[in-house]
């Protein structure tokens, strides 16, 4: 962590990646030196490893901090994070640490994002990054970045869905009373002020279609039961959402397939039933196209050793 580093930010991923036994991680914090610093907020941290943690970790988290704009981190913590990254492993900001990690030139030529509140600056100071100021968080592969706090935690879902699988995020998310899937794509925040009521009840519209995805879904369905109109509520769930409904409720679908390949012994064709996909072709079909690979493929990934 950097001096100003904001509390929620350096508490997420410790609290995500927790050490308890049911975890496979070891959680490190470390500083530009083993020491107090100084964080935002009017709290301090005792950090007890300095940047030799970063020839350990796999996964390094840089939080958000104060005044990003400012000045560069200090170039022992670049020439780490570079070191690092070149090594092997995953670097990965909250908020503002999108700062720190522009600042390695890793980040250029790639899409990043950060705190809305930021994004002008990130861009002026760093035009070779491709800022975008309208998702939670952004996956280039061994660099991630997150807007806000909040959208911490889905970056840190993100990582433990791929690190372990989608029912070990789900239960880390129950765990933190956290939403268990937010698309990067959805949007910071909404562009335009709308009525509370009606931000609510499409809330509840998503949270009704995920117990009925084994069910037919359709546009009109959704829009029935947040009681508009098909075309305001195609048009307001890609605001909220970053995908059209019948988008959103594929990628549902096919995480609720995740699911049941990691924890039953269903066949391919019974939960295709299950979740609404009909057949075993068109199940691998769409995993296929929004994973990159087959459920037959994805059940011996997070099945091996159980």
């Amino acid at each position: 962590m950097l001096e100003g580093a904001k509390p929620l930010d350096v508490g997420i991923p410790a609290q995500v990646f927790t050490t308890r036994a049911s975890m496979p991680y070891e959680v490190r914090v470390c500083g530009a030196e083993p020491g107090l610093v100084t964080g935002g907020d009017g709290l301090s941290y005792a950090v007890a490893h300095g940047l030799d943690a970063l020839a350990w970790a796999d996964v390094v988290f840089v939080p958000g901090y104060r005044f990003p704009d400012r000045e560069d981190p200090p170039r022992g913590v670049v020439d780490a994070l570079i070191a690092a990254h070149d090594r092997g492993a995953r670097l990965a900001a909250i908020s503002t640490g999108a700062f720190a990690l522009a600042a390695t030139g890793l980040l250029d030529g790639k899409r990043a994002t950060t705190h809305w509140h930021y994004t002008q600056a990130l861009a002026a100071k760093r035009p070779l990054v491709r800022v975008d100021e309208n998702v939670l968080f952004v996956d280039e592969g061994s660099v991630l970045t997150s807007a806000g706090a909040a959208s911490g935690i889905d970056l840190c879902l993100h990582i433990l869905r791929g690190d372990l699988g989608v029912a070990a995020a789900n239960h880390a998310a129950r765990r933190l009373v956290a939403a268990p899937y937010r698309s990067g794509g959805q949007a910071q925040y909404v562009p335009r002020s709308l009525p509370e009521p009606l931000g609510e009840r499409f809330a509840a519209t998503r949270e009704w279609a995920l117990h009925r995805l084994g069910e037919p879904l359709t546009l009109d369905a959704l829009a029935h039961h947040a009681a508009v109109s098909a075309r305001t509520f195609s048009r307001r769930f890609v605001e909220d959402t970053g995908y059209t409904p019948m988008q959103w409720v594929m990628r549902a679908r096919v995480d609720l397939a995740r699911e049941l390949l990691e924890r039953s012994e269903r066949s391919v064709e019974q939960i295709a039933a299950d979740v609404g996909l009909g057949t075993g072709a068109n199940l691998r079909l769409h995993f296929q196209r929004i994973l990159g690979t087959t459920p037959s493929d994805y059940r011996r990934t997070f099945t091996k050793g159980e």
